[in-house]
């Protein structure tokens, strides 16, 4: 798997649970089947919270399907096994402090309660320590969520602008995005997305990640070329890249999880 890829163009797809008839994304042991028109073969990935993903061209019988994943089964089991190694530990929540490793800011969470539209305001107490005081406990999960995109946005977008002046590439816009498997992509048409989970991990990883989407601008592949470009203007791109792959444990399980 690597850190990026294109921004996919691809038409909608129906995902579904072949063995039962339905999608059930909360189940990661048991494959979910997306079909993809852009597909021309079968192909599974295992993602960094050990789901399990199909993708097969359109009109592939079921049979098949069942079939590919036999033949893969082993390989799937040993990079489930790998990701749920990999994986944070259960968390209560809402978690007692957020951190960002990114900048080191930090924050007390302090839930105020009462219902409503959720607010988040960030302070500091007497000593200077930071306090992240919410109300709208009911929204309090999507609530954080949404402030972790503003606050990702906050602090990502400058990184980008900056590393763009220094390596003198151009670039459109940023867009931020809270996913699974991905860090970031580069588009055709000079969009960098990026991961909010960026925010908690190490800055140098994340000015890699940065000057990696920003080479893709020229480069929209991985050449010998992009990686001469990307070694240009970070040596050490390659200690970087191995540590953002196991970035996902730096995640907290809140971000994603539901419960």
């Amino acid at each position: 798997m690597t850190t990026s890829d294109r921004e996919d163009a691809e038409s909608p797809s129906l995902q579904f649970d072949f063995l039962r008839g339905e999608n059930n994304p909360g189940d990661t042991a048991r494959p979910q089947i997306r079909v993809s028109a852009r597909a021309r073969r079968l192909a599974v990935r295992v993602y960094p919270d050990a789901r399990v993903e199909v993708v097969v061209p359109p009109r592939v019988r079921p049979r098949d399907i069942e079939l590919f994943i036999s033949q893969h089964r082993e390989w799937i089991d040993d990079k489930r096994a790998a990701a749920l190694a990999r994986r944070p530990p259960p968390e209560a929540f809402p978690p007692e402090r957020i951190s960002f490793a990114l900048t080191g800011e930090g924050w007390k969470l302090h839930v105020a309660g009462g219902a409503g539209k959720f607010r988040a305001k960030a302070v500091d107490d007497a000593d200077g320590r930071g306090i992240l005081s919410v109300g709208g406990a009911g929204n309090l999960r999507p609530g954080l969520r949404a402030w972790l995109m503003r606050a990702a946005r906050d602090r990502l977008e400058p990184r980008v602008a900056a590393l763009a002046a220094r390596t003198g590439v151009p670039y459109s816009r940023v867009s931020i995005r809270r996913q699974r498997s991905r860090w970031g992509s580069c588009s055709v048409r000079g969009t960098i997305s990026l991961n909010a989970c960026l925010l908690f991990q190490r800055a140098e990883v994340v000015d890699y990640l940065i000057v990696h989407e920003l080479m893709h601008v020229g480069h929209m592949n991985h050449s010998s070329r992009f990686w001469q470009a990307v070694e240009r203007h970070c040596p050490q791109w390659r200690m970087l890249d191995r540590e953002l792959l196991q970035g996902w444990r730096n995640v907290p399980r809140w971000v994603f999880s539901e419960s």
